[in-house]
């Protein structure tokens, strides 16, 4: 119990051998209970929303959580090798101050997430205590996000593994909610095939995997060094995609409801969600599934957010430990940001944030194609860990290669966007299909692999800090 409750001491710098525990499953419960949230709901219902069948947009964001999960589960399978945050790998890739340009919008993004989920959260806890303004509730919940992500790693898992149970069983419950009070088979198969929506859903259900990639292996570092690369893909695989698919399933299939047509739930998730349980006590009770759910998820943004910031700075500093206090500071600097932002964003300035948000998932993928490319095809899996925090070392101060090949992976995925801001000339030809994310992947990482080969910088084995292997 003490070791559960001691804070996390271990920022950006490596996990030694001597502290490294747990089992892939823990990757496993982790990613399920994280996925398990009103969120993936929402983004199951978009699907059906914009026209795809239920049976389809089902079938669709199942294609694209394995899709994206296979990217999300590889970034995963590095933490045990490594011992090192996510971020922090990416310099071998772009140096140690070029990775500060994904970097800086990787913290963009998650503050988005944390902004939106802790209004939803925090209209959660003012609904359970009969208030009409979730204020009071939006910074309860920021509290509570600070306090398990200062605590760290053991807590963040303990919450996956609350999560999971509690989500299995609140979301089975809706579902036959659902089953009894409507004639959910009627509502399958009802409009035929169309490619288009098909692969919008598709596209939600990747993108909402890809967006784990640049903090998932934060959450693998301390796994044991001799840890399975292939038990800790698929554990992650596992309980990201079905968490995901879980949530999203009963999210097309609410969006499928006549008596629903979507509007009614995006307009209010939250009291949505209660009323659907049974009203009452038991609203009561599904608020508080909703602030499980979101509390998981939104320590993970805390806690990946905050590492995000502290790998910036640090690649100015020269340093490769930060304190206990700096790491602390940095978490509660990084809910303290999405609290104010929740609170001060009116309705309109939330949705046109989350568009924002959704465009900005263009990013990742190149981002993703570059780390596992060179990684994996490239480096095969040697890494000099010393040299990522020097930018005199091995991997240098910046490599405009790289970035200049990330610039145009995001550069090429413009033509093909269909965001509520932006639709690209290609998605128009293709009739509003979106396959950006598609693009992005292929082209980054076609054109970065002959690059890389010619420039490599890696080393013949894999080279740890001193210290790191004693036990």
């Amino acid at each position: 119990m003490a070791q559960t409750t001691r804070i996390e001491r271990r920022s950006i710098d490596v996990v030694p051998v001597s502290e490294r525990h747990g089992t892939p499953l823990n990757q496993l419960t982790l990613w399920f209970g994280a996925n398990m949230q009103i969120t993936a709901i929402v983004d199951g219902a978009l699907a059906v929303i914009f026209g795809a069948d239920a049976l389809w947009a089902i079938v669709g964001t199942l294609v694209g959580n394995l899709l994206g999960g296979i990217v999300m589960a590889l970034h995963s399978a590095q933490g045990p090798r490594l011992g090192l945050p996510q971020m922090i790998s990416s310099r071998a890739q772009f140096g140690v101050i070029g990775a500060v340009v994904p970097l800086v919008l990787v913290v963009l993004m998650y503050l988005g997430f944390a902004s939106t989920g802790t209004v939803l959260a925090g209209q959660a806890i003012s609904r359970t205590m009969g208030l009409d303004s979730p204020n009071v509730g939006i910074v309860a919940f920021g509290i509570l996000s600070a306090a398990v992500a200062i605590v760290g790693y053991r807590w963040i898992h303990a919450m996956g593994r609350v999560g999971t149970v509690v989500g299995i069983i609140a979301w089975t419950y809706l579902l036959v909610r659902l089953f009894t009070a409507y004639d959910i088979p009627a509502l399958l198969g009802h409009k035929p095939f169309d490619i288009v929506t098909f692969l919008l859903a598709v596209s939600l259900g990747a993108g909402w995997q890809l967006t784990y990639g640049p903090y998932v292996a934060d959450y693998s570092r301390y796994l044991p060094l001799g840890t399975s690369e292939t038990k800790t893909f698929w554990a992650t695989l596992a309980g990201s995609v079905l968490g995901s698919q879980w949530s999203m399933t009963l999210g097309a299939l609410i969006a499928a409801v006549p008596a629903v047509t979507g509007k009614g739930f995006l307009a209010n998730q939250v009291g949505f969600i209660g009323e659907l349980a049974g009203g009452g006590m038991l609203a009561i009770v599904f608020y508080l599934v909703i602030v499980v759910g979101k509390l998981t998820v939104n320590c993970l943004n805390a806690y990946g957010g905050s590492m995000t910031m502290l790998t910036t700075m640090s690649a100015f500093q020269r340093t490769a430990r930060v304190s206990t206090l700096a790491r602390a500071l940095y978490i509660t600097a990084f809910i303290a940001a999405s609290v104010l932002v929740a609170l001060l964003a009116s309705a309109d300035f939330l949705n046109n944030f989350k568009n924002f948000v959704l465009v900005l998932l263009m990013v990742f993928t190149p981002w993703s194609a570059i780390n596992l490319v060179d990684y994996y095809l490239v480096a095969r899996e040697r890494v000099d860990v010393p040299a990522l925090y020097d930018a005199r070392g091995r991997y240098g101060s910046v490599n405009g290669g790289a970035l200049l090949i990330y610039a145009l992976g995001i550069a090429v995925q413009v033509p093909f966007l269909a965001q509520a801001m932006y639709t690209g000339p290609a998605t128009k030809a293709l009739g509003g299909a979106d396959i950006s994310w598609i693009v992005g992947l292929l082209v980054t990482a076609a054109l970065y692999y002959p690059y890389a080969r010619r420039t490599a910088r890696h080393p013949s084995r894999i080279i740890y800090p001193e210290g790191v292997l004693d036990a």
